[in-house]
């Protein structure tokens, strides 16, 4: 946490907001989709879903294939609890939904469903989507799938199974939006970064999770900024944003939200 705190006072420090931004492109994400304050409908259901999570008692025995929680450590544990220090808040939950209705990607991809806290809204910004999510835990796995199913969800398919083990068969395809959310490790998440590099196309979005987790995730976010396919990153603390666009010159965003 002491890390965490250190990073955040020196985002502050070098963070700006839309009047700091001169690239069209990121200025349009910035004030349209990123400072967006339209109360959508949208949210009445990001909140009933987040919430029946929050009143849930029910046990869910955890086998953790990544980093693991920073502050569950029992295998057996009760979703409220689960939902209550999820990383995906009411606010980013929100903030993930304006995300797919702006850039509206037919093809997703999610690493690390959890209890679907992200899954939901990414199904709601564009119901036309086809999303994958795989989860590594397989009572999780099936916990969150009836719970999508209660609120009718359709395009989203819950693979079960270790990232590490599964990701390869599904790179045949390209995908609009990847969400990593799945292993808060550094060498994680540049073997996936560098695995789902050939299913990017110019349009792409990743989206990375935590990016001040840890040392070592940091370590990985300043990797992928300099890879020589990124050409515009926005950081925003909690979440990094990479793009491909081959027409926008190699830049990065520090944005305040």
């Amino acid at each position: 946490m002491l890390y965490q705190s250190i990073q955040y006072i020196k985002f502050l420090l070098k963070s700006t907001n839309q009047h700091g931004v001169h690239s069209p492109f990121v200025y349009n994400l910035v004030t349209k989709c990123l400072y967006d304050k339209t109360k959508h409908k949208a949210y009445s259901s990001i909140s009933t879903y987040i919430n029946a999570l929050l009143k849930n008692s029910s046990k869910i025995r955890v086998t953790d294939l990544g980093a693991g929680s920073q502050v569950m450590k029992k295998q057996e544990r009760m979703v409220s609890k689960m939902a209550k220090n999820a990383g995906s808040t009411h606010k980013r939950a929100k903030l993930l939904y304006r995300i797919v209705s702006c850039f509206k990607p037919k093809n997703i991809l999610e690493l690390g469903t959890s209890l679907g806290i992200a899954t939901y809204p990414l199904s709601l910004g564009n119901p036309e989507s086809i999303i994958i999510t795989i989860e590594g835990c397989p009572n999780i796995s099936a916990f969150t799938k009836k719970q999508l199913e209660k609120f009718q969800v359709k395009n989203v398919n819950i693979v079960n199974g270790d990232i590490n083990e599964v990701i390869g068969k599904h790179v045949s395809k390209q995908y609009d939006l990847i969400f990593f959310d799945g292993n808060h490790q550094k060498e994680a998440t540049l073997s996936y970064f560098e695995t789902l590099l050939q299913t990017a196309n110019n349009d792409s979005v990743f989206i990375f999770d935590d990016i001040y987790w840890s040392k070592g995730m940091t370590e990985a976010w300043e990797t992928i900024k300099k890879h020589p396919k990124v050409t515009v990153t926005v950081d925003t603390f909690f979440w990094g944003f990479v793009f491909f666009r081959k027409e926008q010159v190699k830049e990065h965003f520090s944005i305040r939200i």
